[in-house]
């Protein structure tokens, strides 16, 4: 069983969340834009809880002078009036309802949708860090529980607090000794309510940052790649074990949130049956002496049951209060997660170009320890939660990176990289694994920026142009193509929404995929499955270059490996390649000879740095790294 960590975020259970006046500004900032459904809400309840003090005083009319009196006719009005009561504070409470849900709903579209955007403007190395079920966590239980404070805590909390003072300003005036031997047990609450609302709001923020663990591996495990590498593994009782073992830690903490909730209102609901003796005990002695009615005891210990159902409310709202802005401050530490890959205010749009690409003198690092992540992913790393643990004085030490020229393991994945790729020519990126390819692919469309030197296109450099133009300007197909669990017909669409049944199928055919696509059953319909499982690998490549022919860049970026491929696919693949790659830019990934001897210049990397460039033929005179690869891989 490998090391689950669940002892880093329990200790985090200690933390309080800081309930700061900046805080509360912008959690109110989200019941702002429900100002008008607020009011109308509070209106709503101040007449609910205007007729609800109503029902009391006509039962003590009806047990002090109606019936006495034998009234038949005001018996029947106030009959009536008891009826007419429930049902109009009904018909007022599904309004009400109808707002409340107004704004709970709306809070949960406002938090989801400014996450969502969020998320989609982080950088390539934030989702490499983070894991999925912790995003989906943020999203779903984190949102639901920062708009329970809007929509019913607070509101709660103005109901309970306008029913308390008009409950206890008609008590007063009824008999006030009473009244003050009511609330003679209110500091009790308070005392209560302090005891254990520390326990129930870090019981609160432990089952969330244990949710948010059993997501993460539910995320991992139960989409296919994990489940395929489970299966071949075999270590599917490792994995039922591991689930077993963060599911049951939701479940101890929801016992303790609930046995702790439970032993709260325990508490309280003895303080207020010591209140309610108090007063009847007083007050019934008072009607033996005569000196009060027995209606005016009926009332006012129903006003007693209103008030400490009220009082009871209030004394628990801080702590569900606190509670909710746990999940505020989980959603808004996204929200503030600065933004590594911005756009300049005054950026340029990308039209009409010619596609020169220039490196002038780049270096790259990745980060390995980024700091602007979600706190979970640190809570919940590999130190607590790694599949096989290891320690850091376990690893032996292979000295420095330069004392092992064979391998390709460094810090700085690119040193001073520097080319010019004409507009119109094919380059060819070729080197050993991890050689820092891929990395140069992955600048050029602006996934992660340069730690020094430039990218420039047609003399623009990179970081002075929109993204979005950027993006339109740039085709890229990656060696591990994904597709959405959607028909053929909407993954193509995907690269251009406004396109044509017509313009997709003519890309298809320049791809050698339509014929393929014409004889499957439900043919364009068809569900490509899980990431396009149910597809084989020329299949899924060849759509994923009839998406880039749709979208029609300026600019082509491939990796086109092809050691997966039978012959047949490989063949369709590269006659599609070569009308693909016509009159465009091209920077290619090369994995096989037709490509390299069709470049226009090669560029062979080894560790980080450009080796080699020039043609095919000019490298193989050189007989120095490219020759090397050419006859051990390419021949």
């Amino acid at each position: 069983m490998r090391p689950s960590g669940w002892h880093s975020y329990l200790r985090s259970g200690d933390e309080k969340p800081r309930i700061t006046r900046n805080l509360l500004k912008r959690v109110m900032a989200y019941a702002g834009a429900y100002r008008s459904h607020l009011v109308g809400m509070l209106l709503l309840i101040m007449a609910t809880s205007g007729l609800s003090l109503l029902s009391p005083l006509i039962v003590r009319d009806l047990i002090d002078r109606t019936i006495p009196a034998k009234d038949t006719q005001r018996l029947l009005y106030l009959s009536l009036a008891l009826l007419a009561l429930p049902a109009l504070k009904g018909a007022m409470r599904v309004v009400e309802r109808r707002l409340n849900t107004t704004v709970g709903e709306g809070v949960i579209f406002d938090l989801r949708s400014a996450l969502f955007s969020k998320f989609q403007q982080m950088p390539l190395s934030f989702f490499t860090h983070t894991k999925v079920g912790e995003m989906t966590s943020r999203l779903n239980n984190d949102v639901i529980g920062a708009q329970n404070a809007i929509s019913n805590t607070i509101v709660n909390m103005l109901t309970d607090l306008v029913q308390a003072v008009a409950v206890f300003i008609v008590m007063a005036t009824i008999e006030w000794r009473l009244t003050l031997i009511s609330v003679v047990i209110l500091p009790l609450f308070i005392l209560a309510a302090r005891a254990l609302g520390g326990r129930l709001r870090d019981a609160a923020r432990q089952q969330m940052e244990a949710n948010s663990g059993m997501n993460a591996l539910i995320n991992e495990t139960l989409n296919i790649g994990g489940a395929l590498l489970v299966k071949l593994f075999g270590q599917q009782s490792t994995e039922s074990d591991l689930f077993r073992e963060r599911a049951g830690k939701v479940r101890d903490l929801g016992i303790a949130r609930a046995v702790y909730g439970s032993v709260f209102f325990v508490i309280i609901g003895l303080l207020s049956a010591v209140g309610t003796a108090l007063v009847y005990g007083f007050g019934g002695y008072q009607v033996i002496l005569e000196r009060l009615t027995i209606g005016t005891i009926v009332a006012l210990g129903s006003y007693l049951g209103m008030l400490y159902s009220s009082l009871q409310s209030l004394a628990n709202a801080p702590v569900e209060f606190s509670t909710s802005v746990v999940s505020f401050e989980r959603v808004f530490e996204v929200l503030d997660l600065p933004v590594e890959i911005e756009e300049k205010e005054n950026a340029i749009d990308l039209k009409d170009i010619a596609g020169q690409i220039h490196f002038e003198h780049v270096w790259f690092e990745y980060d390995d320890d980024p700091k602007d992540l979600l706190n979970e992913v640190r809570r919940f790393g590999s130190d607590n939660d790694s599949r096989v643990g290891i320690a850091d004085d376990e690893i032996p030490d292979m000295g420095a990176e330069d004392e092992h020229p064979a391998s390709q393991a460094r810090k700085t994945a690119l040193r001073d990289i520097d080319f010019l790729i004409p507009s119109g020519q094919l380059t060819a990126l070729v080197g050993p694994s991890g050689a820092g390819k891929t990395t140069i692919t992955y600048l050029i469309p602006r996934l992660y920026d340069p730690t020094r030197g430039r990218i420039l296109i047609d003399g623009h450099d990179l970081r002075d142009v929109t993204l979005k133009s950027l993006s339109d300007q740039i085709g890229m197909v990656t060696q591990e193509t994904y597709m959405f669990h959607d028909s053929i017909y909407a993954n193509l669409l995907f690269a251009r929404p406004d396109a044509s049944q017509t313009e997709i199928i003519e890309a298809a055919q320049a791809a050698n995929i339509h014929d393929f696509i014409s004889d499957l059953p439900d043919k364009y319909k068809t569900v490509v499955g899980e990431r396009g499982y149910r597809l084989s690998g020329g299949e899924k490549q060849r759509i994923a270059l009839a998406r880039v022919i749709l979208k029609d860049p300026r600019i082509l970026i491939l990796d086109e490996a092809t050691s997966n491929l039978d012959s047949q696919s490989e063949a369709l693949i590269q006659e599609a390649l070569k009308r693909v790659m016509a009159g465009r830019t091209s920077l290619v990934i090369a994995h096989r000879l037709s490509t390299i001897l069709a470049a226009d210049q090669i560029l062979v990397l080894n560790r980080g740095k450009i080796a080699e460039h020039g043609t095919h033929q000019e490298l193989l005179d050189i007989k120095g790294i490219y020759a090397n690869l050419y006859q051990t891989q390419f021949r």
